[in-house]
């Protein structure tokens, strides 16, 4: 195998479940030599695939495996380190779910490690696992706010927190202020906007369409589905600001996910986006990260 190839199957391991690693206390030399040594011919649970030697505040990670995993116990017969105390970084958070790629990558990305760091987490329920070599793969959440953070935004990070078959994933805001979309009309009397939910109110009167109030010479900061609204409730259209995502955010060849409210049971995939419902649910939500996990896969 070659070197590069080694290299892009060693990123974001995490073992799960974290069973599969087996944290130990070492006092020998923290090098290979010293490591591979002391690991052969040990006494191996035959689920343990990783070692952890802790030393103190050090740590070294190495791969490990058995001519056999029938046994209960076998002799370890091959070791491979994959991290010593030059790249590896052992911590305690309670907050960190060991059980969880995202929850690791996320610390990672936190204390600045780069992709060819380990992080050893102490993590929740004083349970161990780790991250090697980090690169999580970013995926860009386009939204309009208020409120912030905005919905889809809460929705993808809560199906973080749970899918833990994902690969580790950051995800990456990029928002589109309704104050920064207003000044696109800077003489106009008075807003529309679809709802109350935002809290949002100019300095000029505002009104939500949602409360369907009375005609006045507004200018609107909505979407299509708004503008159908609109001319049903008024048979009539107003000047109108786009503030769908759908159609604000530009295509910068990177994993997008976003909302369209022209949508209402289903996702679409779009290239390198996936779109989601404007009241979408946490499930549709999981499709569109795995839609676009499954297009990242495709591009490697």
């Amino acid at each position: 195998m070659k070197q590069n190839e080694k290299t892009a199957q060693r990123q974001n391991l995490v073992p799960l479940p974290y069973r599969h690693v087996s944290v130990q206390p070492y006092h020998g030399p923290m090098t290979a030599e010293a490591i591979v040594a002391h690991l052969l011919g040990k006494d191996s649970y035959r689920r343990t695939r990783y070692v952890v030697l802790e030393q103190g505040e050090t740590c070294a990670v190495a791969a490990v495996s058995r001519e056999s995993e029938e046994p209960l116990f076998s002799s370890i017969t091959a070791v491979e380190v994959l991290a010593l105390p030059d790249t590896c970084r052992l911590i305690e958070d309670e907050a960190t779910d060991p059980g969880n790629p995202s929850s690791l990558a996320a610390k990672a990305l936190a204390l600045d490690l780069g992709p060819e760091a380990t992080l050893v987490v102490r993590g929740m329920y004083g349970h161990v696992n780790f991250i090697h070599q980090p690169n999580p793969l970013k995926i860009r959440v386009i939204e309009v706010t208020p409120p912030n953070p905005p919905k889809l935004m809460g929705l993808a990070r809560q199906v973080l927190t749970y899918a833990d078959d994902l690969p580790p994933i950051q995800l990456v805001p990029h928002y589109f202020e309704l104050r920064e979309l207003a000044k696109q009309a800077p003489e106009a009397q008075a807003f529309l906007i679809p709802c109350r939910a935002s809290g949002l109110n100019f300095e000029v009167p505002t009104y939500f369409l949602d409360e369907r109030p009375e005609r006045q010479n507004w200018t609107m900061i909505a979407c299509e589905r708004s503008r159908q609204f609109h001319c049903h409730f008024y048979g009539d259209e107003a000047p109108r600001i786009e503030m769908c995502p759908r159609h604000l955010a530009q295509e910068d060849g990177g994993l997008t996910l976003l909302k369209c409210c022209l949508l209402e049971d289903h996702i679409e995939v779009d290239g390198n986006w996936a779109i989601v419902p404007w009241g979408a649910n946490l499930t549709q939500v999981e499709q569109g990260l795995r839609a676009l996990v499954s297009i990242s896969v495709r591009r490697t």
